[in-house]
């Protein structure tokens, strides 16, 4: 009876571990992919022009987190991606320069993991980190800052002019595309690992039996179409395949082609509101409006006079699929790097000074 017991529990065992890994292989085929466990394979993905270095970082770093960066002298880039909420700002749509609200009430995105997006911006208008970052930062309704006065007032900090020659030579010039440059540097090094990302790299135990069900779920209903690779998320796709978003009035927002860009699901329990117009704030409300909008559809074949009748069926979202997906989700809060906030360089007396009027 003993050894019927053992046999009988292992055959379980067995059987389980091969369930989870055959759903790792099934994930992987799906297109999805895990942040890399191994260093080198990483820093490949995140510098494969092999630019940093730990005093890039460090100076990308303080740039990051000096709001003088900004016209008003009171805006750095952590104000809208602050790194202690998320990498977002935590509110529907992004308020700059004077307190002006995004005029196409757009949500800003998160910077962590963004080193993987395919594209940047909602509407996919910069294909990497660097020349992203010169858009805000000249931007009247964020930002606003002229690019003549920004490089102005770094070479006018002694110290910032040392560190970049530490960093890039002592011929370097201090320009916005120098300064766009070094704060990306930063930024590519904004990588948070999770437990989704240690399951798919072979800790089978990693997620739990719901997290499991959630992400099977995930790749059955076809929510990978959009959100796949390293990033889940962060290339451009069609919205409102199925119906149309019901917020889709609040704000001007246009999409590129009628293709916008697709947010990245890791850390999304806290980056609230959610959507390009920041309409949800409850995640499986905001799950379940994907199922309404965007879940794809299926083609049934049916056999009907020897020929085959394709059908297109829309696929639904159960209250239960919601929740093992709202689990899964859960798994992709990721490891936040250690930020310690920089003492940033002081000013001299032919430093611009901040704007914050009308002038």
């Amino acid at each position: 009876m003993k050894i019927l017991k053992l046999l009988l529990l292992s055959s379980i065992t067995t059987c389980s571990l091969f369930a989870t890994a055959s759903l790792i292989e099934e994930a992987k085929k799906a297109g999805l992919k895990p942040i890399p466990s191994d260093k080198k394979e990483l820093n490949k993905l995140i510098d494969p022009k092999g630019v940093i270095t730990t005093k890039r970082v460090e100076l990308g770093k303080r740039l990051y987190f000096d709001p003088r960066v900004s016209k008003s002298g009171l805006i750095s880039c952590n104000w809208c991606h602050n790194l202690g909420l998320g990498g977002v700002d935590g509110v529907p749509k992004a308020i700059g320069h004077k307190w002006s609200p995004n005029p196409h009430y757009l949500n800003s995105p998160t910077v962590y993991n963004a080193v993987f997006f395919k594209r940047q911006f909602w509407n996919g208008r910069s294909a990497t980190l660097e020349d992203q970052a010169q858009g805000p930062i000249q931007a009247g309704v964020e930002m606003a800052m002229d690019h003549k006065v920004l490089a102005k007032r770094i070479n006018s900090i002694p110290a910032y002019v040392e560190e970049f020659k530490k960093a890039y030579g002592k011929d370097t010039k201090i320009s916005l595309k120098t300064i766009a440059n070094v704060i990306a540097t930063f930024e590519r090094t904004l990588v948070t690992p999770s437990r989704y990302d240690d399951f798919l790299n072979g800790d089978e135990k990693a997620l739990s039996k719901k997290e499991k069900k959630g992400l099977k779920i995930f790749i059955e209903k076809g929510c990978v179409t959009c959100h796949n690779d390293i990033a889940l998320g962060g290339s451009l796709k069609p919205f409102e395949l199925n119906s149309k978003y019901k917020f889709r009035d609040v704000g001007d927002f246009v999409a590129n082609n009628k293709l916008i860009k697709v947010p990245t699901l890791r850390n999304i329990t806290e980056t609230a509101p959610y959507f390009h117009n920041g309409q949800f704030w409850d995640l499986k409300k905001a799950i379940k409006e994907m199922g309404k909008v965007q879940v794809g559809y299926k083609v049934k074949g049916d056999k009907v006079d020897n020929s085959l009748s394709v059908k297109i069926m829309p696929i639904s979202l159960t209250d239960n699929d919601v929740d093992n997906i709202l689990a899964f989700f859960k798994s992709l809060k990721g490891r936040k790097p250690t930020i310690i906030y920089p003492q940033l360089p002081e000013s001299s007396l032919t430093t611009p000074r901040p704007i914050t009027d009308s002038k």
